[in-house]
């Protein structure tokens, strides 16, 4: 069967990877291996990491190549991945806006305030 086409910078199942910045249950710098890979227009990873955790759709820019997390401890730029997210790959293309605030979950998903602000309101209708 012939290879599908992938994006530069796309992992595939069974990389090595290395959690970049801290996750929920996994600090920085946590080895595993991807076990799925999800996502048309934007992609997102299944990751077993090596201390027993299991986290599914992780954004790539949270996850680093042993050679990606080597040039990060060096010091260096790592241009293959801030170069997906220059160009709004790493986003599936969705702008976030900068005054509207909101809260990043662990996994690296932007929760907009509206939705904090919605969810907030309906708790207190519920109280009430």
């Amino acid at each position: 069967m012939a290879k599908t086409a992938t994006a530069p910078g796309t992992l595939s199942k069974g990389t090595k990877v290395v959690a970049r910045t801290d996750l929920r249950d996994v600090p920085a710098g946590t080895t595993g291996r991807v076990s799925m890979v999800t996502g048309l227009s934007w992609i997102r990873y299944w990751v077993r990491f090596d201390n027993g955790v299991s986290l599914g759709t992780i954004d790539r820019k949270r996850l680093a190549t042993k050679d990606e997390w080597q040039r990060i401890q060096d010091g260096y730029d790592d241009s293959a991945v801030e170069a997906t997210e220059a160009d709004g790959a790493g986003d599936g293309g969705v702008a976030e806006e900068s005054d509207g605030g909101g809260v990043t979950t662990p996994n690296g998903t932007l929760v907009p305030q509206k939705f904090i602000d919605r969810a907030k309101a309906a708790r207190a209708r519920l109280a009430a």
